[in-house]
């Protein structure tokens, strides 16, 4: 029987969605057996470790990209290195047994956030991009504990994870043509890892009893969850629209709460799986205007780097080609093609 390599290409980009929701949960894990620091510093190193392979089967290098792509992976690892601890010290400190799914919707947040933040760089801003915020921010009161108004600290520390991961997809857009995408990825993982090792050293007790207990989650978030997924996403997305694409990476937030609920046995209460849907609805309306400009013709690639692991410039590029009165050149599409 020969499968059909379109649907092929639908599985691998799922298959990445799922496995970076997943990662949400082996976080959690992580967090019974050593600090955030500690956490971050092995697991980017392995993810670096990971992509060597995947850069040589699936990158050419272009020399003349090799500086930039030092300089933008050292200022996306410094931004990663705040990003993905904001992220592990709200999963850690939260006290709600399901706080990797709730993690998982309050970081999902990013993709509102990124032409928020594009404000500042005087770039439009669509109205329904501050509906999206308003529903975002109205779906995470009904997920923090207690009274509408009064949000957790951990939950805080979520959303200024979300920004975090908004300025890393404008820091890249604003290099992406300049750098070689996975050989950044993994340059990023490495200031990320060191960051978070100093971090560690000077912050925390590292424990090899820790890590060793802990080896699971460290395997999973550094190898699984980024050499792995990063693989699947690349090869994947060769076959699936960008639009496409957008809203499958963004059920990772419904992936994050499936596998907690799976392998955990948490489940959010009915409230907050209403305030997770409604954050939700808000991901998939901020993106609609990006899609019909998408399928208007605009062949536009996206790349996620993880916190893996997360997100390189796919809403980035769609929200320039919004503000753009004419279509990308011919070059410009090429060269997006090829990354």
């Amino acid at each position: 029987m020969k499968l059909n390599p379109s649907r092929v290409a639908l599985l691998f980009v799922f298959l990445a969605s799922a496995i970076w929701g997943g990662s949400f949960v082996t976080q959690k894990i992580a967090g019974m057996y050593m600090g955030s620091f500690t956490y971050n510093g092995v697991r980017f190193a392995l993810g670096a470790l990971s992509l060597l392979p995947v850069i040589k089967l699936l990158e050419k290098p272009d020399r003349a990209k090799t500086k930039r792509t030092l300089l933008a992976g050292a200022a996306g690892g410094a931004v990663v290195f705040f990003a993905s601890n904001l992220q592990q010290f709200g999963i850690v400190l939260s006290k709600s047994p399901s706080s990797a799914g709730e993690a998982g919707f309050i970081t999902g947040m990013y993709i509102i956030f990124v032409p928020i933040l594009g404000l500042f760089l005087k770039r439009k801003t669509s109205p329904l991009v501050w509906l999206s915020a308003v529903l975002a921010f109205g779906g995470l009161a009904l997920i923090s504990t207690g009274a509408a108004t009064a949000f957790r600290v951990s939950d805080l520390l979520l959303v200024l994870c979300a920004v975090f991961w908004a300025a890393h997809i404008l820091l890249i857009g604003r290099f992406v043509d300049e750098i070689n995408p996975i050989r950044f990825a993994a340059v990023q993982f490495v200031v990320c890892s060191v960051l978070s090792l100093i971090s560690a050293f000077i912050f925390e007790d590292i424990s090899l009893q820790g890590l060793h207990d802990g080896l699971g989650a460290l395997l999973f978030g550094g190898i699984v969850a980024s050499g792995a997924a990063y693989t699947l996403q690349v090869l994947g997305q060769r076959r699936v629209e960008p639009s496409k694409a957008a809203i499958i990476f963004s059920l990772e937030a419904l992936f994050a709460a499936l596998s907690e609920a799976v392998f955990l046995g948490e489940i959010m209460t009915p409230r907050k799986y209403v305030g997770g849907a409604i954050i939700f609805t808000g991901i998939l309306l901020s993106q609609r205007r990006a899609n019909k400009t998408s399928n208007a013709g605009e062949d536009l690639s996206e790349y996620r780097g993880l916190n893996s692991y997360k997100k390189l410039t796919h809403f980035h590029k769609l929200h320039d080609a919004e503000s753009c009165d004419s279509p990308p050149g011919k070059d410009e599409k090429a060269m997006l093609h090829n990354e």
